[in-house]
């Protein structure tokens, strides 16, 4: 005691009135009702010497720290940076943890780790790194504040909300308790691969809205639900009590790891609400905050890191021609939205003739691809490339595995089934029309292809959207047959003899089936493949090894979309809002009464993205077979069928 009043009285009153540890705002105590107790418990506390280091709950490596109670003050060891309470410090000075950290300090050989809290694991110093190497501790937390705030500022603009008149995906799930598909399982979106253990229970420090002060103040909350980014929070200190619950998507500017206030020197201030519930918010903080997670201390620099992409605007690509799918043409990069790429034909003038898809489709490619494996290419009008354009390089894109050709392969004429590209919803007949290099196929719908190959479509050995004779018969999925095949139901076993034809091997197909997470009744945002340029609400219904079917809430089935479960056109709910891309919400109850008419014609005029002439769907193809009398559809399996019922899959675990 005698130490502390000698520290007491060398110290200013306005050193006695800084922020503690955790960033609290001293004085605020005051709003309590037993102003007494509670001022003469902060001053003890505030008369340890000043700390400038912030009070994280995790460390880099993942380790959870414990601290007794919080009353003899904490410290931060400056050679590894460890957080704990000050007196179980290392000599008089308690500048370090443990004998070894003191050593180490010493040494010159280890003198740049004093900058390991301040760095990317795995990463050699930055150039900001080798310039805090010349300052003091204190300085050097400053400019690691500041830095991580200047990440912020970069990463702002482009996770600035982008509202959608009428929709919220938190009210969405909330009235509905649905479940939205983890950020982890896409694998293509920022923070898909370095998501960690972010879940329900994780703390952080968001502004306090509930609050009366002029100047922007925060509080910590913990996480009660997550749906793709987005997480509903709750403030600390409410318990049970979920009035002023919120939703905030965890990669936005506003949310921080436990200690960011500390460490920025931004007050930690109760809700107006809750602030005379308890006469010590900071024993409070130190009860509920031992042993809780919170996020790691680099996240934001890490989302700013994952929302950087490498296709830049005015670069030169090969990708396919939507009025021909047969060929590819040249197209420019016009803007890069979150990874998705709009392309501009390079022969349109005006710039409206466009394509929209994810750097990652297998649908573009790197200048000289289409020579280079024999595949149809329309050459461009242009004879030299424009002021500014450049090729694209050819490691910038989505790399196919490699196949082994030589032995048993794929041969022109064998059949099999496959997602048709101008009617997602539906798998059909297939046949095998071209056999290109390094795996590629040119592959043809059964019954309706134009005579001059027009409508062929690329498909690599490896893709998921094709598949062996018999597939959609051993998962009940409805095969759609070769247009005006009169023989119904349709039979395999029947057609090949007809046709003369064979089926291509079942050991050539793609059947890796990834352990990708998803599960029938999950949320996500998705692209309309039929106009790509469309991100909308959506839902998986149905699930067949790796094959999603996806129905686009508050339209009707037949416009639902079999996709891959690595498809780069699946995002986690909140992708939108994050990457600033229009979301289209579900259409709503009046919509949809009416959908029959104007907006069943809308949807079905999409084709015209890909191709000159409207191709016919599996639904207008029953009707007309209604008419015939050979017609014998099974009504109730496809009724079963379509409502995603879970004892018509097959379920295979991965």
């Amino acid at each position: 005691m005698e130490n502390t009043k000698d520290l007491t009285e060398h110290t200013s009153r306005a050193e006695r009135k800084r922020r503690d540890s955790f960033g609290m705002f001293d004085g605020y105590d005051s709003c309590s009702e037993d102003t007494s107790s509670s001022s003469s418990s902060e001053e003890s506390e505030e008369e340890v010497a000043p700390l400038p280091s912030s009070l994280p709950i995790i460390k880099n490596n993942g380790q959870v720290y414990t601290y007794p109670d919080g009353k003899s003050g904490m410290a931060t060891c400056e050679m590894c940076g460890m957080v704990g309470v000050r007196d179980a410090f290392y000599s008089k000075t308690k500048r370090f943890c443990s004998v070894s950290c003191s050593r180490s300090y010493s040494s010159n050989s280890k003198k740049a780790s004093i900058l390991a809290r301040l760095q990317v694991a795995g990463k050699p110093p930055t150039k900001k790194a080798k310039v805090l190497q010349k300052q003091p501790l204190v300085a050097k937390l400053a400019a690691y504040a500041q830095y991580q705030a200047t990440l912020q500022n970069q990463a702002k603009t482009k996770a600035a909300a982008v509202p959608v008149e009428g929709f919220s995906w938190g009210n969405y799930i909330n009235s509905n308790s649905f479940t939205a598909a983890p950020v982890t399982c896409f694998k293509h979106a920022p923070m898909g691969t370095c998501w960690g253990d972010i879940s329900e229970g994780v703390r952080v420090e968001v502004p306090n809205t509930d609050c009366s002060l002029p100047t922007k103040v925060f509080w910590i909350a913990g996480i009660v639900k997550l749906a793709g980014y987005n997480a509903l929070l709750r403030y600390e200190g409410f318990e049970n009590d979920s009035s002023l619950d919120f939703w905030c998507n965890v990669c936005g500017s506003d949310i921080h790891p436990v200690g960011w206030c500390a460490t920025s020197g931004k007050p930690l201030v109760p809700p107006r609400t809750i602030q005379h519930k308890y006469t010590n918010w900071k024993a409070f903080l130190v009860k509920r905050l031992t042993g809780a997670k919170t996020l790691p201390p680099d996240f934001s620099q890490k989302v700013s890191e994952s929302m950087q992409y490498p296709f830049k605007t005015s670069m030169r690509v090969e990708v396919v021609d939507k009025t021909h799918l047969c060929r590819t043409r040249v197209a420019v990069v016009e803007s890069v939205i979150g990874g998705r790429l709009r392309l501009v034909y390079e022969e349109s003038e005006d710039k409206t003739d466009d394509f929209w898809c994810h750097m990652y489709s297998p649908l573009i490619h790197h200048i000289g691809w289409s020579r280079s494996i024999g595949h149809r290419f329309k050459r461009s009008d242009i004879t030299k490339k424009q002021d500014g354009h450049f090729d694209a390089p050819s490691h910038l894109f989505m790399k196919v595995k490699e196949v082994d050709a030589a032995g048993e392969w794929f041969k022109e004429g064998m059949k099999l089934e496959a997602i048709d590209p101008l009617n997602l919803s539906a798998i059909c007949v297939a046949t095998i029309r071209k056999v290109l290099a390094d795996g590629y196929l040119m592959i043809g719908i059964d019954g309706s292809e134009a005579a001059d190959g027009s409508d062929w479509f690329c498909y690599h050995a490896t893709s998921p959207s094709i598949f062996p004779v018999g597939f959609c018969e051993i998962n009940m999925i409805e095969l759609t047959p070769p247009r005006g095949y009169a023989k119904l139901p349709f039979k395999w076993f029947d057609y090949l003899r007809e046709t003369d034809s064979i089926a291509a091997p079942v050991k050539l197909f793609n059947k890796e089936v990834p352990n990708h997470g998803f599960h029938v009744g999950m949320k996500l945002e998705a692209v309309d493949l039929m106009e790509p340029r469309l991100v909308c609400v959506a839902t998986v219904t149905r699930i067949i090894h790796r094959l999603l079917r996806i129905h686009f809430d508050g339209w009707e089935d037949e416009y639902d979309q079999w996709v891959d479960c690595e498809s780069p056109d699946l995002y986690p709910v909140g992708w939108c809002q994050l990457t600033g891309y229009q979301l289209q919400p579900p259409a709503p109850q009046s919509s949809r009464d009416s959908q029959s008419s104007s907006s069943k014609q809308k949807k079905k005029a999409k084709s015209q993205q890909y191709k000159g002439h409207k191709k016919m769907t599996s639904l207008q193809l029953k009707e007309e077979l209604l008419d015939g009398e050979e017609y014998s559809f099974l009504q109730g399996a496809s009724d079963q069928e379509s409502n995603g019922s879970a004892s018509y899959y097959i379920k295979q675990e991965p």
